[in-house]
Formats: C-alpha cells, structure tokens, sequence
C-alpha cells in the first residue's frame, strides 16, 4: 500500500545558492533570485515521529515509498513502471580482484529504460503532470531521453527529446519507440541543450534538463535511502559515482541530510567519489584547482555518452558534496573503462554500462593515491544496462 494520499509534497523551493524560499507549487525551473539550481524542502519536523525505517515495511519496492519526502502531492499522480529498489549486490570476486575487503554494486540498469535515468524523470514528470504541464523536453546523450519519452507516454503527455547525432542506435530507435518526438543534432549534449532552450522560448515546452528544474533530483536521492535499508539501517563508507551532470551524487547528498534531520542518521557520511572520463573531466579539474566552478570542458571526447557532459549545471554541488565528505574526484581512460566493464561482467554477471564499468576503473587509482584503503566498505553505481550501448 502507499501512504497517505495527503503524505507527500514540498513545503517550497529553496535556492542552493543564497537560500531564498519559493513557492513550492510555482511552475520554476531555477532560481528565480541567482540562476541557480532549487531543491524541494519538506516539513521534516511534522513527518519526523511517523516516517520512521519501520514505516516503510510493506510498502511496494518503487521509490515511491518514500512518499512521505517526495514533492508529488496527490496519489493519483504518483506515476510508476516500476523505477527504484535495485538490487544492492555483494561483489565478493569483483571486491578480490581489485584488493579490498568488500565490494557492492547497485544495480541501476534494472531500472525501467536500463538506467538510473528511470528515478529522476518518474519525478521531473509526475510533478509537471500534476502542475498541469503538457508538453515537455529534454537535452539528452542518451538514456535520458528514454526515460523522458516512456516516463510522458506512462502520463500522456507530450515529449521533446534532443540528442547528439552519435547517440547510440538502440536508444534512438527506444526513444522513437516510446512516441516521443526525437531530434538529433550534431555535436555535445549541450549543443542539444540549445535546441531546447530554442522550443521553450517558442513553443513553450518544458525544459527538464538535469539540475534545471527541482524534481529529478528527488527521484535521484531516493538511492540514498534504498542504501541505508539495503545495508541494514547503515551507510558504506565509500560511493563512488560515475558523474556527467551530477544529479545522483547530489541527490544522495541531499537525501543524507533529509534522514539526518529524521533521526534516521547522525552525522556520519560516507565519501563520495566522483569518477569521469579523462577526455571529459571538469568535476575533476576543479577539485584538483581547490575551485567551486568547474567551467566548461572543451572538445570534450569519451564513449561513455552520460560522462559526456562539459558543463555541469550543479558543480557547485557536486564539489561541495564531495569536499564535505573528504572525499575526491578522479579521471579515468576509455580503455580503463571498457577493461572494467569485462571486470565486472565476469566477477558479478553483471552487464554495465560504461558509465558504472568507470567506477570499477577508479577504485585502483584511489588505491594508489591512498584515497582508499582495502577495508573500507564501498559502493559502486553501474547507471544503466551495457545492453544501451551495444551497435547493431
């Protein structure tokens, strides 16, 4: 069963940047007082002696059991194919392979569409279905753009999808699948990323690009809490996260301090590590220069398409994220990658996605560095299916 119908919904919208509430029910994409990116902020007192771990016994296994801190007002537009509660899967030989103690994998590509994506636009569209929002679209380098189309086809609405011309087939061919309109651009995401900007300025579509309104980083958080209930009522002591625009790092960061300010928690964090791809490494290039403005990545280059992002709309975010928990940020190679995604394949019987073989990639450089020691427990995020990338 869900929760109460009246359970859900954000008490406003407050900007990351200097703070200023908004209203909640407000049709905003960023900030209104600095450009930046809002986060939706919750009663957390009223909720905190009822929305206990022991309420979520019985509920369904979709993000939507935590209803309780989700912006989704009323049930009827809790919208479902079934996103969130991947399995969290002990990696015992990946964990030997690699010289640590103890390895687990969350599971992202057995989310609806084969990513992570799925999370994120569940909420990014529920909220705009319940706003009264019709058409929506999307800057995308691949699986968002799926979840995009599946998530608005799921609530009738009507979708816009643009992406670069090399996105992979099996994705374009998704996308059109699920009745979405699809056009493809050349260049980066963020050439896409005009485009939309182009169609809501004149057709007055909704643009729900990553960090750019305040709802798909409300699906992401829910992978925080799925860990603390996965792991028993406890987090690990390292998350390392394959990171384009960020949305899921933060996102846990965000769901943290929610469960902090429920007594779930206490202060305790695990590190994250935000892993990218040597020929698109902002994130990284900022935390090594002690910077909170990441800049923009020129002639950007990797195969794995979601790391593909030059310009991140949150690294303000991120870093913050990733400096607070002692944590870091690291590059690496494509070759790496893709020699990790075998690693994974053969020590889990797990598919990844480039993006997740990434993480697997990262945990030797953390080793040599002395940014990671063999006991400590750690969380590796494959984002999505290795089946998205494969070319006919």
């Amino acid at each position: 069963m869900f929760p109460d119908p009246s359970a859900g919904g954000a008490a406003y919208l407050e900007c990351t940047r200097c703070g200023a509430r908004h209203p909640a029910e407000a049709r905003l994409r960023l900030s209104p007082c600095c450009d930046k990116p809002l986060y939706a902020r919750y009663d957390l007192d009223s909720i905190r002696e009822r929305f206990q771990p022991s309420a979520l016994v019985g509920r369904e296994p979709t993000l939507w059991r935590y209803a309780e801190v989700l912006p989704v007002r009323d049930a009827r537009f809790r919208l479902t194919l079934g996103e969130g509660f991947t399995p969290l899967l002990d990696a015992p030989r990946l964990a030997a392979a690699l010289g640590l103690e103890r390895v687990w994998v969350k599971d992202e590509g057995q989310n609806p569409t084969g990513s992570f994506k799925a999370r994120g636009l569940a909420l990014a569209i529920a909220r705009a279905w319940e706003l009264g929002i019709g058409v929506v679209a999307i800057p995308t380098a691949g699986n968002a753009g799926s979840a995009t189309a599946a998530y608005a086809a799921a609530a009738g609405l009507e979708a816009h999808v643009v992406a670069p011309q090399d996105t992979p087939r099996v994705i374009v061919e998704e996308i059109r699948a699920l009745g979405a309109d699809l056009e493809l651009v050349p260049g980066l995401i963020t050439d896409a990323a005009r485009r939309v900007a182009e169609g809501a300025a004149s057709h007055g579509w909704f643009d729900l690009s990553t960090l750019k309104e305040p709802y798909r980083v409300e699906g992401k958080k829910t992978m925080g809490y799925e860990l603390f209930e996965q792991l028993g009522g406890r987090l690990p002591d390292v998350i390392v996260y394959p990171t384009g625009g960020g949305t899921g790092l933060v996102g846990m960061w965000k769901a943290f301090e929610e469960m902090q300010s429920l007594g779930w928690i206490g202060p305790e964090r695990p590190r994250m590590v935000s892993v990218q791809a040597d020929g698109c490494a902002p994130i990284v290039r900022a935390w090594e220069a002690g910077v909170e403005d990441a800049g923009v990545w020129e002639n950007a280059h990797t195969y794995a398409a979601g790391l593909r992002v030059p310009r991140a709309v949150g690294d303000f975010l991120i870093l913050r994220a990733v400096r607070a928990s002692h944590g870091a940020a690291v590059a690496v190679s494509d070759e790496a990658m893709a020699d990790a995604v075998r690693l994974i394949g053969r020590t889990t019987g797990i598919f990844a996605a480039p993006e997740g073989g990434a993480t697997a990639a990262a945990l030797p450089v953390l080793m040599q560095r002395k940014l990671l020691r063999p006991e400590e427990e750690v969380v590796l995020f494959n984002t999505g299916s290795g089946l998205k990338y494969v070319t006919p």
